[in-house]
């Protein structure tokens, strides 16, 4: 490898960490999307920790979690994620009010997390890890790095592993909190909790990733290849059209024999 080389092998590589940064925010949502995930939490275990009213602090989650997805509609952004808080937090106020119990805000959310981390692994151990199914269209690679990519398929595969295992981690913490702590004490260890291990799963995840071989873009190759067959068509298209199209001495001779005719 020539100095030359050097430059441009650290270029490519600084270039795919950057790609991978910014699939990793699109995915998960950045920095709005953790404030959009935890802020109606602590908005209800704050009022509930104040007043010790349920009605008040569910009241309050459910509607700073619809004020966000209001937000995101006006300013024409994408809404998956605010959206899935809004559930969530339905579920949570659901559960709470009819059990009349505020520590169930919380157990939707609980089981959600147990739930997948459970599909982390599961799909992992069966070749088809869960974040490749999740990155593999932000990268446009869809199911490439199935078969085409195994580098890229290990690289999920131990991402996959690793959120299962942070996430099986924050329930062997969470649940049997929800069992002996009281609703404030669960509710702001959870608050906690929300952050941390999120980013230390993506933070692993771009490490695998970024030390992985490049994605197969799948939608350039399938544009590539339209291009080619519409090229081949106009090339076939071209070559008829010289085939039936006459050569100059053939008309001449067929003028000047059409002309004899005619004197005669």
């Amino acid at each position: 490898m020539t100095s030359l080389d050097k430059p441009t092998e650290e270029k490519e590589a600084d270039d795919s960490r950057a790609v991978t940064e910014a699939a990793l925010f699109e995915a998960f949502g950045g920095v709005r999307g953790m404030v959009e995930t935890v802020l109606p939490g602590l908005l209800f275990v704050t009022i509930f920790t104040l007043n010790n009213d349920l009605h008040m602090s569910a009241i309050a989650a459910l509607a700073v979690s619809l004020i966000l997805v209001v937000v995101r509609l006006v300013m024409k952004d994408t809404v998956k994620h605010a959206f899935s808080g809004v559930f969530g937090v339905a579920f949570g106020v659901v559960f709470a009010m009819m059990t009349d119990n505020a520590k169930n805000f919380y157990l939707p959310g609980m089981l959600y997390t147990l739930g997948l981390a459970t599909a982390y692994i599961v799909t992992s151990l069966a070749g088809v890890p869960l974040i490749g199914l999740i990155l593999g269209p932000v990268f446009k690679e869809n199911l490439s790095w199935r078969t085409r990519n195994p580098g890229r398929k290990k690289a999920y595969t131990k991402a996959s592993y690793a959120w299962g295992l942070i996430l099986l981690g924050k329930s062997a913490i969470l649940f049997p909190l929800y069992w002996w702590a009281d609703t404030e004490q669960l509710g702001w260890v959870l608050v906690t909790l929300k952050i941390p291990p999120f980013l230390l799963a993506v933070w692993l995840t771009w490490v695998f990733l970024a030390k992985a071989p490049a994605p197969i873009d799948v939608f350039a190759e399938m544009e590539a290849a339209e291009e080619a067959e519409k090229a081949e068509k106009e090339r076939a298209e071209r070559e008829k059209a010289a085939v039936w199209q006459p050569a100059d001495g053939e008309s001449d001779a067929a003028d000047t024999h059409g002309g004899r005719h005619r004197k005669s």
